[in-house]
């Protein structure tokens, strides 16, 4: 079962890789927040791989709580605000907001207690983890529930904006593709919380398969637009 998060974390980080050469290319600050989003996907996918392949421990499972359950969808979503208002004021707001919960995040799971026998489970949730209403255990409800929220919004704004257009046809597409697979990413929750193993690595593989396919298809757009030749003058 370890192969199937492995295979995860490798298209995580291909991911990562391209938004990082886009980044590099354009200078594009929604693209280094994506990026950053996907290289915590792929850090908590790995941390998935160990668990299940040798025992969980504190170290492995906050990891993955941390960068896979509530902060990678923060990420994305303030990537899609910064894409959506292109304004150097949105990023002075967005930066130390991110810098915030990411701190907020790693302080409450460094304080948090952890029930070490539930880390013998093959997929340990994290009621059992940090105990039921714990503020570990509500990180997601109080920071990632939201920001899927501003995500779906957002990529559902972008996608009507581009509708009816066919020189952003597959932009609109590959728009539509990111939004699907990061839902298919968030339903997984409730395989995590079940302690549904196969259920999740399934979400988990679909979701971020379907999310890349959506970037890939959506960077079309930037390499047919140059190929479209000038009618001649009359």
């Amino acid at each position: 079962m370890w192969l199937f998060p492995l295979l995860a974390a490798i298209v995580a980080f291909a991911f990562a890789a391209a938004l990082g050469r886009q980044f590099f290319d354009r200078r594009r600050p929604y693209q280094l927040v994506w990026m950053l989003a996907l290289a915590m996907f792929g850090l908590a996918s790995l941390a998935v791989v160990a668990g299940v392949a040798s025992g969980w421990s504190r170290f492995t499972y906050e990891l993955y709580w941390a960068f896979g359950a509530v902060l990678n969808v923060p990420f994305l979503a303030a990537g899609e605000v910064v894409l959506l208002f292109r304004r150097p004021a949105v990023l002075w707001v967005v930066g130390p907001v991110l810098i915030f919960v990411t701190a907020y995040t790693l302080a409450v799971l460094q304080g948090a207690d952890v029930v070490a026998s539930a880390l013998g489970e093959q997929l340990p949730s994290g009621k059992d983890v940090f105990g039921d209403g714990t503020a570990a255990h509500r990180l997601p409800q109080l920071i990632s529930i939201p920001s899927y929220a501003v995500l779906i919004a957002g990529t559902a704004w972008s996608a009507w904006r581009m509708r009816g257009r066919p020189d952003l046809r597959d932009r609109f597409t590959g728009t539509v593709l990111i939004a699907i697979g990061a839902t298919v990413v968030a339903g997984g929750a409730s395989f995590s919380a079940a302690g549904e193993l196969v259920g999740f690595i399934a979400t988990l593989i679909v979701g971020i398969a379907v999310m890349f396919g959506g970037f890939l298809r959506s960077a079309r757009v930037r390499t047919a637009v140059p190929a479209v030749q000038p009618e001649p003058a009359t």
